[in-house]
């Protein structure tokens, strides 16, 4: 895209904001330049994201999900939001949006500084008790792996790393996997996985933000997965107007209620929108 193509496609995006604030939906592609890679994104190799019934009905596949979270853990640790995460907290501090919908579980948005940030799928940061519901840090439950794993996490730190930000580890026998301090249940991050569906009550955080929303913009998102379509189908009944941001195809291409569809990354496209509303 060249300047002057972005230039104009960001001056469409604002055009979208004369109304009011405008409802953002983001998803992995917005987080692809801070260093964490995405499922669907052009270039992607393939992927099988995790699913609930792996993770609760298999014992080495957890032991595979702990050994890849503990070494994902130090291999990420330098990750910061990027400037397209701090232009959305930027535009919710100018009242232009009254916060984000992310479909990412790894709290970059908050850690950017945006106030109202719903995680439709959860917070990778969190993990909680499949027994008793009790709740600890991410760091805490690592922590608890190494005690377990001593040197594990040095003899693997060189493991590729996944889109979700885990690492991939195939040498994972005799692993031992970190269990609940207070009962000894299963530990799980608080995320939705594939099997399972979206918490009642945060998708109506989500879809009320829809619905006072002059129009919708979604960021680096292909729209894959169910909940945002859903999201979607509700700006559409209300007629109000979608504006596109991502590299790649996305289900919503080439709808009626798409009035801005920008073929780019959304660092850039973000910021540029950011000083065009100031």
């Amino acid at each position: 895209m060249t300047i002057e193509d972005r230039t104009r496609g960001v001056d469409a995006l604002a055009e979208l904001f004369a109304a009011g604030p405008v409802a953002v939906l983001t998803g992995a592609g917005i987080s692809t330049d801070s260093g964490i890679p995405d499922y669907r994104g052009a270039g992607t190799p393939p992927r099988t994201p995790m699913s609930i019934s792996q993770f609760s009905e298999d014992p080495a596949y957890r032991q595979r999900f702990w050994a890849g979270a503990r070494i994902g853990a130090i291999r990420t640790a330098g990750i910061e939001p990027n400037a397209g995460h701090r232009a959305l907290a930027r535009l919710e501090a100018a009242g232009a949006i009254d916060g984000v919908i992310t479909q990412n579980v790894d709290g970059l948005h908050a850690r950017a500084g945006s106030r109202t940030v719903v995680p439709l799928h959860g917070d990778g940061g969190v993990i909680r008790c499949t027994a008793c519901a009790s709740r600890f840090s991410r760091g805490e439950v690592l922590g608890w792996f190494d005690l377990g794993n001593p040197g594990f996490a040095e003899t693997h730190r060189d493991a590729e790393i996944a889109p979700d930000g885990d690492a991939v580890v195939r040498d994972v026998a005799g692993v031992r996997v970190p269990q609940c301090p207070v009962c000894g249940g299963v530990l799980r991050p608080d995320v939705v996985y594939f099997g399972e569906t979206v918490p009642p009550e945060v998708f109506a955080r989500a879809a009320a933000l829809v619905s006072a929303a002059s129009a919708v913009l979604l960021a680096g998102t292909s729209l894959a997965v169910n909940t945002g379509l859903r999201l979607v189908h509700r700006a559409e009944r209300r007629g109000l107007p979608l504006g596109v941001v991502n590299r790649g195809p996305t289900a919503v291409d080439g709808r009626p209620a798409v009035r801005v569809r920008i073929e780019g990354g959304t660092s850039e496209t973000l910021t540029a929108l950011a000083e065009r509303l100031r």
